[in-house]
């Protein structure tokens, strides 16, 4: 589906539109216009509009079209799976589309030079990423000279950015989930007027902080449950860092170091 989008010059409104139907990938085949436009928060001419710039003749035939090149059933057509085991499969269905787009490496091996050049290197998740945030930095301060991490919002995120520009910083990691707080896309955009080289990993190509990135690094979420599930974003960030360790010329007698260190202080329990 995020190919059918690609290519195309989108309205921010449209974005929108594509950003939503990314996520309800499962659903969006049989989707109305008038529950598209509800769920991506437009109206329903907008809904029209966005069919139209993308070659069709009208919204039904977009949804058509979906409707022939997409594999999955019908919301509920999932035999007796119940809930949870949809959820676990729709997971699933994430991670597979995360190693087809991994048969191209170069954005991440571009990434991982990139984060192993800045020095330092700030880190940036708020709100629902703020854990994917923490786990890239705990990992990557094992082999990076200098990581920050930046999981508060306010005024003061401005001056953080600002200090690690200051320190020698020359890219910005951010992952960026939904829903998406005003105060990253904002943020963002102050990193990029600093000189900041900003790379996103973000749960479509069409998020809101997709035109403030740099390099984009997509990882579809789950939404069948209350709370989104995000093990594509978790395993891209442990990717990013294999990438950023290729690297790191020292990185491999770091770990070594850590290790020795660990094992004399009886850090962990065998």
């Amino acid at each position: 589906m995020q190919k059918l989008f690609e290519g195309h010059r989108l309205t921010p409104t449209q974005r929108r539109i594509a950003h939503c139907m990314v996520r309800r990938a499962a659903d969006a085949p049989f989707l109305s216009s008038v529950e598209l436009a509800e769920l991506a928060g437009v109206s329903q001419p907008s809904v029209t509009r966005f069919a139209v710039a993308l070659g069709f003749d009208g919204y039904p035939a977009l949804r058509r079209h979906l409707r022939e090149v997409a594999p999955a059933e019908p919301p509920g057509g999932n035999g007796a799976a119940n809930e949870y085991q949809q959820a676990v499969q729709a997971e699933i269905d994430n991670l597979r589309h995360l190693a087809a787009a991994l048969a191209d490496p170069s954005p991440v091996v571009r990434a991982g030079r990139l984060f192993a050049a800045s020095r330092p290197l700030p880190v940036l998740g708020l709100r629902a990423a703020t854990a994917q945030a923490a786990g890239f930095v705990y990992f990557a301060r094992k082999v990076h000279p200098d990581v920050r991490l930046l999981d508060e919002g306010g005024t003061l995120l401005a001056d953080r950015i600002d200090a690690a520009v200051r320190a020698g910083a020359s890219t910005l990691l951010c992952f960026a989930l939904p829903r998406h707080p005003r105060e990253v896309v904002e943020a963002l955009e102050y990193a990029r007027a600093a000189g900041l080289t900003v790379v996103t990993v973000a749960d479509s190509a069409f998020a809101p902080v997709a035109r403030h990135t740099d390099l984009l690094l997509p990882a579809p979420v789950g939404t069948g449950l209350a709370f989104d599930t995000v093990c594509a974003p978790m395993l891209l960030g442990r990717v990013l860092l294999e990438a950023m360790c290729d690297a790191l010329p020292d990185a491999q007698s770091r770990l070594e170091e850590f290790d020795a260190k660990a094992a004399a202080r009886g850090l962990f329990v065998e």
